[in-house]
């Protein structure tokens, strides 16, 4: 493991270095074997080393990397095809990072309330939302820790408690509201999700008071939950969507969707990007989406991860029964266990025996495995993993 002190002391890392990758499985610069249960925080949809993205990024490579949005990238009219035909929305800007794609929706959403002649838009937030670490994306969250030492913090957020409708109800003549922003799943918030409903209660609130639905589905989006998208498990379709992580498969890529009152609000020099939809990124979302397509990954994720979260629940039985596990849920391949007490140990303690996890929201550890994840795979991470969380219950002194 390098210890460059060049670096800028921000993360902090665990304490192990990997050279090469197989599909689930990681190796590290000693030739250990981990099972990747996080897939580099829903980045690696298809695993690592997969040989369809291989074959087009390589390719790729030997044509064009980068050109500029000076000129025009077939890639990128292919790619935003592709996604307009899944996602059954109308326009895409293609950008770099979840956090780039929920900052070009908030300046959406502003200039959508200037064309309006309102100078003091107004956009709902959730608490324990995120949604980036630019400015605006990082007041938009709903975390202090990550705000702290940043103030003053931008205007023109109102944030409003997670699941519950009715706190945002409350704003409905507020004639300043003109956008809400959220996640269907909150991942960093402690794997929540929304409640069944509250999602088409929203889309009708928002069509009566002509506000935007933005749904960030940066880490729940491209098949994670077993969809496309997770807000078409309500049959939803929002006025802007973000994506990022799972799109590129390990390729830096995010995209702003919209459909909807917000098609057209971006024109000509509203918005931009230097390296955003290059034909190296385009061709990873390309092949990301057809081998997704092609290989049944949707329902591969949503069977997988029932699975998974079955196989806990009897395994983790007693341990649920007693309260110290609290509650096992998600959607597909975005899991989460919550314990009854803060739990970050579990993480180091799991990368010594061979599994990545992350921990998150202090108490739930999270699981995010690639959606290439086999029947075997899936009853392996339940067994690893449910032992790890036996013995360190056990030993409630760590």
């Amino acid at each position: 493991m390098s210890n460059s002190s060049h670096l800028m002391p921000i993360f902090s890392r665990l304490p192990v270095s990997f050279v090469k990758g197989e599909g689930i499985w990681l190796t590290d610069v000693d030739g250990k074997v981990y099972f990747d249960a996080l897939s580099g925080i829903a980045v690696n949809g298809l695993g690592h080393n997969h040989p369809r993205l291989v074959e087009a990024l390589t390719q790729q490579v030997t044509q064009l990397i980068h050109v500029s949005n000076l000129y025009d990238v077939p890639e990128q009219h292919a790619l935003a095809n592709e996604l307009a035909r899944v996602s059954g929305m109308d326009e895409v800007f293609f950008s770099n990072s979840g956090a780039e794609s929920n900052e070009g929706a908030i300046k959406l959403a502003r200039l959508y309330a200037n064309q309006q002649g309102k100078t003091a838009a107004k956009i709902l937030v959730m608490t324990d939302a995120f949604h980036g670490r630019t400015m605006a994306t990082l007041t938009a969250t709903g975390n202090v820790k990550v705000q702290k030492g940043f103030e003053p913090l931008v205007d023109g957020f109102v944030r409003v408690p997670f699941n519950d409708f009715e706190a945002i109800q409350a704003h409905a003549d507020d004639e300043s509201v003109v956008a809400v922003m959220l996640e269907v799943i909150q991942g960093e918030g402690g794997i929540r999700v929304l409640k069944e409903g509250v999602l088409k209660a929203l889309r009708h609130l928002c069509d009566t008071k002509g506000w935007l639905l933005m749904i960030d589905e940066v880490q729940t989006g491209v098949g994670r939950t077993g969809q496309w998208f997770a807000h078409q498990h309500e049959g939803v379709t929002p006025d802007v969507m973000t994506l990022a992580k799972g799109l590129g498969s390990g390729v830096p890529v995010g995209a702003i969707l919209t459909s909807g009152r917000a098609t057209g609000v971006f024109h000509k020099g509203a918005h931009g990007s230097t390296f955003g939809g290059n034909p190296l990124a385009m061709a990873a979302g390309l092949a990301t989406l057809s081998t997704i397509e092609a290989d049944g990954l949707l329902a591969n994720a949503e069977r997988q991860g029932e699975r998974i979260k079955n196989g806990l629940k009897v395994a983790l039985k007693d341990e649920m029964l007693s309260g110290s596990v609290l509650d096992i849920r998600g959607r597909g391949l975005m899991i989460g266990i919550e314990l009854h007490r803060a739990c970050g140990e579990l993480v180091a303690l799991a990368l010594a025996a061979g599994l990545l996890i992350n921990v998150t929201h202090d108490s739930v550890i999270r699981l995010l495995p690639p959606l290439i994840i086999s029947d075997e795979q899936s009853n392996e991470l339940v067994e690893r993993l449910s032992r790890l969380i036996k013995t360190y219950l056990q030993n409630e002194s760590i």
